[in-house]
């Protein structure tokens, strides 16, 4: 029986599921504030939970008001008296310290319309409907979540900028994930200091609530699995039905093929992916496709079993080293975690 491949899969997404499917991915289908278990040791992911729950409160009692019941809610003081309260709640801090579960949670708290997708989802929904009927769909949502804010050259800071201020204006709220602060996006990519204004003009949207503490998935556990041989990555493929077995590199210009936001498409439906032949990125491009690529598997909790190098090293130093050092940290962490996932199944070589 042959075995399925990735590279032999080409997804598209309607105009209309552009809108539509945005919505959590499986892996945060059923997370509540309930089901979130602070960290002890961590004051502030309590803080957190409390914060998030009282700004999912505060959208849905502004829910209708739209243009004059948002200015009269966010026109007010907060509780302290110090600042009136703003439209967004930016969640930051380090990766798995449960902020996708804690957004997801927001938006399951809101009554609807809204919208959940990672920021590279946004920008797509922008470029294939064009800014002004984004606009306008998108006005129609109470909320609008958005997973991995990140702003990765000039040109998006400036397109989100303009997107946030018209949809603020227009009375939706916006909760955001990221580990950067907003003050702080684009640092080390690209000439910040050119756009400063466009930042600080982001940044003053959200209000910030810091999430500290150490990587939940890896707290106490071993090292990440090593690579198996291909031979045996081959009879895990076989034994697993649904499961796909790529090239890495074949893989990597594959990828190269899609814009970052089918990746999530490409690998619905699958039990396992299995990768041979893993190696470092080449490139820059090629370990952010790679970044993307780990998300949407993690999203839907797809295990990753891989012969060649280490999942641990598909980063080179130099890359740790350079701006985009927290996005190949967690890729790594999640990417870890799946890996650990394949390990664990009764299927696994042994």
């Amino acid at each position: 029986m042959a075995i399925e491949t990735l590279t032999a899969r080409d997804p598209e997404i309607g105009a209309d599921e552009l809108i539509t499917s945005l919505v959590p991915p499986p892996r945060f289908d059923s997370v509540r504030f309930s089901t979130y278990v602070p960290n002890p040791d961590e004051p502030s992911q309590a803080e957190a939970v409390a914060s998030c729950a009282a700004f999912a409160e505060r959208v849905a009692q502004g829910r209708g008001g739209r243009r004059s019941g948002w200015r009269a809610l966010f026109g007010r003081k907060d509780r302290k008296g110090s600042a009136p309260e703003r439209p967004g709640l930016y969640l930051d801090g380090g990766f798995g310290v449960g902020k996708t579960h804690l957004l997801a949670s927001i938006w399951h708290e809101v009554p609807g319309p809204k919208a959940y997708g990672t920021f590279v989802e946004l920008t797509h929904v922008v470029g294939a409907l064009g800014f002004a009927e984004a606009v306008r769909r998108l006005a129609e949502h109470t909320l609008l979540a958005i997973d991995e804010f990140e702003l990765d050259d000039p040109g998006d800071t400036m397109l989100v900028n303009r997107l946030l201020r018209e949809l603020t204006e227009a009375g939706v709220f916006v909760a955001a994930t990221s580990n950067t602060l907003p003050d702080k996006l684009g640092e080390g990519r690209f000439a910040a200091e050119d756009f400063l204004r466009e930042i600080q003009s982001l940044s003053a949207r959200f209000g910030v609530v810091r999430v500290d503490g150490p990587d939940y998935r890896h707290r106490g556990l071993p090292e990440p699995p090593e690579p198996v041989s291909d031979d045996a990555l081959v009879a895990s493929a076989r034994a697993r039905p649904g499961s796909t077995l790529d090239d890495f590199g074949r893989l990597c210009e594959h990828l190269a093929t899609l814009h970052p936001s089918r990746y999530g498409r490409l690998v619905d439906g699958v039990s396992a992916v299995h990768l041979r032949g893993v190696r470092p990125a080449e490139d820059q491009a090629i370990a952010l496709r790679l970044v993307a690529l780990a998300d949407r598997l993690y999203d839907r909790a797809i295990p990753v079993l891989v012969s060649g190098a280490s999942l641990g090293h598909l980063f080179t130093e130099e890359m740790l080293a350079g701006g985009y050092r927290k996005k190949y940290l967690r890729a790594v962490s999640r990417l870890t975690a799946l890996a650990r996932d394949a390990a664990a199944a009764p299927s696994a070589p042994r």
